[in-house]
């Protein structure tokens, strides 16, 4: 019997799949934001119900057309990844008067997590990222749809965050000076990624787009990378958007949301181990200059996500979910801790993907002479979905 504390229709829309068993209950699962997610268990097998967001998401077809191409193409690859459970009719989604709804096959002995310590761990979640990247490195990123659009591209991001600033429906701006000044003081760094694509140096790729460490599924008893899970951002893009979110989110020795901030600092060891994971698994499929943009695209997903977390803040909240009035801002701060020490360590930063290249025999000097001037410009400005 469905657990009647969840709305009885969600019965109705799990009765719709192809679902081994009897259902035995349904109940809220997971921490997410964006999508609300629901553990289906049955006789035979557990399964995870979503109901997809359809005002972050619009193209419910595009997303789960992006999702069933990159997922067939890993599973025909012998990687581990999410199965689609289809309808009864053969469909991969359905919707209703609720919402747009799919089902994945539960992955059983895993689990994830939002925080580490542990350059082991960080160095495993880099080979996972690694290997879905390499992997992927000859699916044809022009295949898949833009679900979000501009979602990574840091100068339309900004053009976003002062559009919030100008319009501040809640006079919150007048209050926020110092941090509105910290996000203007980089816009001319916001567009190195998207030159880089434009110009070719930086080739378009397969991207997650949301990295975060609990995306992907450990195996419960051994530790290993079993599977990457939130595939709703999959779409064509730069590698060097992943590998920054990744630092962005792991290499913080404090939660997103931490509002001690003598607790959020950056740590070069975690950057370096999950450097050293990445790399290994990407390989030669890396081009130089993406090798040379590594450290800067910490840096850049790490602003980018802070402003974001600001304009909403300025906005009344109206993207990203809170738990208390000031959250965004919270998290704003973090994120503006963690680019600033970023900024000091940025010479560090390349000499650790300078010295991972070498131990595995790859290019040894990625940097050139603009790197350690644009280091220092950094360092003399002062101070994320």
């Amino acid at each position: 019997m469905v657990n009647r504390t969840e709305p009885a229709q969600l019965g109705q829309v799990v009765d719709e799949f192809a679902i081994d068993g009897d259902i035995l209950d349904i109940r809220p699962y997971g921490d997410g934001h964006i999508n609300v997610t629901y553990l289906v268990t049955a006789d035979d097998a557990r399964y995870i119900l979503q109901r997809m967001n359809t005002d972050v998401f619009p193209d419910t077809a595009s997303l789960m057309r992006n999702i069933e191409l990159v997922t067939a193409f890993l599973h025909a690859r012998g990687q581990e990844t999410l199965e689609l459970v289809p309808t009864k009719d053969g469909r991969d989604w359905v919707e209703t008067d609720g919402g747009a709804f799919r089902v994945y096959r539960f992955i059983e002995g895993t689990m994830s997590y939002n925080l580490v310590d542990d350059a082991r761990i960080f160095a495993s979640a880099g080979a996972a990222f690694g290997a879905f990247q390499r992997t992927l490195a000859d699916f044809d990123a022009a295949q898949l749809t833009e679900t979000i659009a501009h979602f990574h591209d840091t100068p339309h991001r900004y053009a976003d965050f002062r559009a919030a600033v100008d319009a501040d429906p809640l006079g919150r701006a007048d209050a926020l000076r110092d941090e509105i000044a910290f996000y203007d003081a980089r816009a001319d760094d916001y567009g190195r990624i998207m030159a880089a694509l434009a110009d070719g140096s930086v080739p378009l790729r397969v991207t997650h787009n949301d990295t975060k460490l609990n995306n992907i599924l450990m195996d419960a008893a051994s530790g290993v990378p079993r599977a990457i899970i939130d595939l709703d951002t999959v779409m064509p893009g730069s590698m060097l958007f992943d590998f920054g979110d990744s630092i962005r989110f792991g290499a913080s020795t404090g939660l997103e949301d931490e509002p001690d901030l003598d607790k959020v600092h950056f740590s070069l060891p975690l950057f370096r181990a999950y450097a050293s994971g990445f790399l290994g698994e990407v390989g030669d499929t890396a081009t130089p200059r993406e090798l040379e943009l590594l450290p800067e695209a910490a840096h850049l997903m790490t602003l980018e996500c802070g402003m974001r977390f600001l304009g909403d803040y300025l906005l009344g909240d109206v993207y990203f979910a809170t738990k208390y009035p000031e959250h965004n801002l919270v998290r704003a701060h973090t994120q503006m801790r963690l680019a600033r020490e970023m900024e000091e360590q940025m010479p560090q930063m390349h000499a650790v993907i300078d010295e991972v290249m070498a131990s595995r025999g790859g290019n040894g000097d990625v940097n050139d002479a603009d790197d350690a001037d644009d280091v220092d410009d950094a360092a003399g400005a002062g101070d994320a979905r």
